[in-house]
């Protein structure tokens, strides 16, 4: 089910008292008064913070499920995997996800007699499942915008007696909800579209599991991997314009990607929106929305890096989901792409001023 995003926008608001800020204020404690027994009261910084618990609600609403959040969405992927795994576990990831976790899974979880698989996302389900302990998808992939059947997974690990993880940073809830297809936990960067202003790391993660959850609270609090109540604060300001930068965002974003696919300067486009994306069924059956993340290739790795870095709309930047439209070329990070292979976030720009700076740096080429 849809989040209602009204209702969201007003959670706290509609628990004031006469006098109340409106706004959330931010807590910048590390201590607080604590006489007698501590029990149902915040007692230390890295437990407790009164402004966490006010965006946790706000994202808990967000999922339909409980919620906690992490210093970014690296800390927030390490958290479900630490909570899930023990030496001797097996676990599946894509090999052409996001490459930090499987960097993560090689340097470190190995490391800890955790076996790790890696399978591309288009065989993703190929051999299937029996044996894993914990099964980590992503859709769309991140950069190559492969899809997979969320739902279909989550039925034949739970078969399997495995949990499932999902990676939903690049569609958000508003575009995707992996719990309501069966997915047992969801983590998310919101270092992207959730803050949306490039001014904040921060992730969460979350589930309807009971019990995965207390273990994922157990690792923030042992382990001290926290937020800072500002980044909160931040967060939390950044989700009340969600639904209308994420709308703005996919609207641009199909706009592009149907002109650029016929732009005589690029090779190849991957949108879930087009019709003839390989991801567009599946996109159609899965999300609420196609996304705000679109590729494009050129001829050549110079053309790709002439048209990043003269494109006044453009930030050439790794990251994406803001406000401001980015790109840049994945096969720099050791992404398994074309040389000329570019991820382009688009942001809130008016589309047509966009598409004229766009088009007029593909025409300088």
């Amino acid at each position: 089910m849809a989040p209602k995003i009204g209702e969201m926008l007003h959670l706290r608001g509609n628990t004031l008292n006469k006098g109340e800020p409106v706004a959330l204020p931010l807590t910048q404690s590390s201590m607080f008064h604590l006489p007698g027994a501590p029990d149902g009261h915040a007692t230390y910084g890295r437990v407790d913070n009164p402004t966490w618990v006010q965006l946790e609600h706000v994202l808990s609403h967000l999922e339909d499920a409980p919620c906690l959040i992490f210093p970014s969405g690296m800390a927030a992927i390490s958290a479900a995997l630490f909570a899930t795994l023990k030496a001797g576990s097996r676990v599946l990831i894509p090999s052409d996800g996001y490459y930090v976790t499987r960097l993560l899974a090689d340097r470190f979880l190995s490391h800890l007699g955790v076996v790790v698989e890696e399978r591309p996302t288009t065989a993703f389900t190929k051999g299937g499942f029996d044996g894993f302990d914990v099964v980590l998808v992503e859709s769309p992939s991140n950069p190559g915008l492969d899809m997979i059947d969320l739902g279909a997974v989550a039925e034949q690990v739970r078969a399997a007696d495995g949990i499932t993880i999902a990676d939903n940073t690049t569609m958000t809830p508003l575009g995707q909800r992996p719990l309501d297809l069966g997915i047992d936990v969801v983590v998310s960067s919101d270092t992207k579209a959730m803050g949306g202003h490039s001014d904040v790391l921060m992730g969460h993660v979350a589930s309807r599991s009971t019990q995965i959850m207390e273990r994922v609270e157990e690792w923030r609090r042992v382990s001290g991997t926290i937020p800072g109540p500002h980044e909160a604060w931040l967060l939390h300001r950044g989700l009340e314009t969600l639904d209308v930068r994420f709308d703005r965002m996919c609207n641009s974003a199909q706009v592009l990607a149907e002109r650029l696919v016929v732009h005589p300067a690029v090779n190849k486009v991957r949108y879930p929106g087009l019709p003839d994306d390989p991801s567009h069924a599946l996109a159609q059956a899965q999300t609420a929305r196609f996304g705000f993340l679109l590729s494009l290739t050129l001829d050549s790795e110079d053309q790709a890096e002439a048209f990043i870095n003269t494109c006044p709309l453009l930030r050439p930047a790794t990251s994406f989901g803001g406000v401001h439209s980015s790109a840049e070329r994945r096969a720099r990070w050791g992404d398994n792409v074309d040389p000329a292979f570019i991820r382009l976030s688009v942001g809130c720009e008016p589309v047509e001023e966009l598409w004229q700076a766009i088009e007029n740096s593909l025409n300088a080429l």
